[in-house]
């Protein structure tokens, strides 16, 4: 038979427990990645700071996009994610001056897979402190809706650009030698004056009839004021300019037509058959298309394999534009104007624009309905249908206006 343990000795042993224990607390237990593919990502963040140079006080909004994906006027991109950074932090005790600054303030975004980025932004501002600026204006960034995620005027755009050409910066997230992303700190996004907003949204109604047949149709868009609710657009009408890509002070024709090419562009996009407001092929309505959707005959016979981005061939009337891009002395004028109605021809005939710079010509033209989007120099974008439609007006809170409910119908 064993003997009894002492008690020094059950002390020395618990001790002995107690310290293994301890031990084994200050090692942090390993972390295996389980099959799960949402928790075996690894991430990294982007960080850096704003610098406002600018009288306006208002949020910083800074969007993060694909820099395979830009967002308009270039192309047609969605952000991937934004942030707000409020105005007290970005503007301190000058908050309620009229101080140029600069000010500077920190800002993140984390969750970054490696990919290459690029950051724009705008200063959300409350103009109505600001005699130059009009219409007055209260801060309405509302990231949710389609009809208050844009800036209007007074705001001050900004982004992440080359200090000695002002060019957009391409971001990179690199991975290491085991494929994590590395965080990508120090970025500085530029806020200035020079880039006030000049007009709201181009807001619009359309006057015609909604059905497109065998032959153009030319559709009268006008701008639309509201001041309801969230929704405060107040445009005078639709800024247009010619293109000058090369600086030279002549109106581009890119294409040989000889018309001039404008920087407003309207296109008409084919709506989802039975999903409200939502593009066909972009159901998560990321600006991508989709991996899977409707692949539609080309006019050459044959199918892409890929899910189709449809529009219609559609063009400004030239003539009423180049009348108010012509000065006294019959030259054109480089600088964009404000004009009070558009209007937009637009054939029977479809095309896959799914590569944006060689659209391709479509067999037929695909039955169903279809958005008209204005994009605007500034980048402002404005759509029918959207969410004002009154049919979804009331679910989401915002007022109901018939005239957002419009689309052009192919039978």
């Amino acid at each position: 038979m064993s003997r009894p343990t002492s008690s020094w000795k059950k002390k020395a042993l618990g001790g002995l427990v107690l310290a293994s224990l301890l031990g084994f607390g200050c090692e942090p237990p390993p972390v295996v990645p389980t099959a799960d593919g949402r928790q075996n990502t690894h991430t990294a963040r982007i960080e850096g700071s704003l610098v406002v140079q600018s009288r306006a006080r208002g949020n910083a909004v800074v969007f993060l996009y694909d820099a395979d994906r830009p967002p308009p006027p270039q192309g047609t991109g969605r952000p991937i994610a934004f942030t707000v950074i409020p105005a007290e932090q970005v503007f301190g005790p000058a908050l309620t001056t009229n101080a140029p600054g600069p000010f500077t303030a920190p800002f993140t975004f984390s969750l970054v897979t490696a990919g290459r980025y690029t950051l724009r932004g705008f200063i959300d501002a409350d103009t109505c402190g600001t005699a130059a600026v009009q219409p007055c204006h209260r801060p309405d960034f509302i990231p949710w809706y389609g009809v208050t995620s844009e800036p209007n005027a007074g705001d001050v755009g900004g982004a992440a650009v080359d200090p000695t050409t002002g060019a957009p910066l391409t971001l990179e997230v690199t991975a290491d030698a085991d494929g994590h992303p590395q965080p990508l700190t120090g970025v500085s996004v530029s806020f200035s004056d020079t880039a006030r907003v000049p007009v709201d949204r181009p807001a619009f109604q359309v006057v015609g009839d909604r059905t497109l047949g065998n032959t153009p149709k030319v559709l009268r868009l006008q701008p639309l004021q509201m001041q309801n609710g969230a929704v405060d657009q107040r445009t005078p009408g639709f800024l247009v300019g010619y293109v000058d890509a090369n600086r030279d002070g002549v109106p581009d024709d890119a294409n040989g037509d000889n018309v001039p090419d404008f920087s407003l562009r309207v296109v008409v996009r084919k709506l989802h058959p039975t999903l409200p407001g939502v593009e066909e092929n972009d159901v998560d309505r990321n600006g991508v298309p989709d991996a899977e959707g409707e692949d539609y005959l080309h006019a050459d016979g044959t199918l892409d394999g890929k899910p189709d981005v449809v529009v219609l061939a559609a063009r400004l009337m030239a003539d009423p534009l180049i009348t108010a891009l012509t000065d006294e002395q019959g030259q054109p004028r480089m600088q964009p104007v404000v004009v009070p109605e558009l209007q937009v021809a637009v054939a029977p005939q479809a095309l896959d624009a799914r590569n944006p710079a060689a659209p391709a010509p479509l067999k037929d033209v695909p039955r169903g309905r279809y958005a008209v989007v204005v994009i605007q120099p500034t980048g402002q974008t404005w759509r029918v249908p959207n969410e004002l439609d009154p049919a979804l007006a009331p679910g989401v809170g915002l007022p109901p206006v018939e005239s957002q409910a419009f689309y052009l119908e192919v039978p």
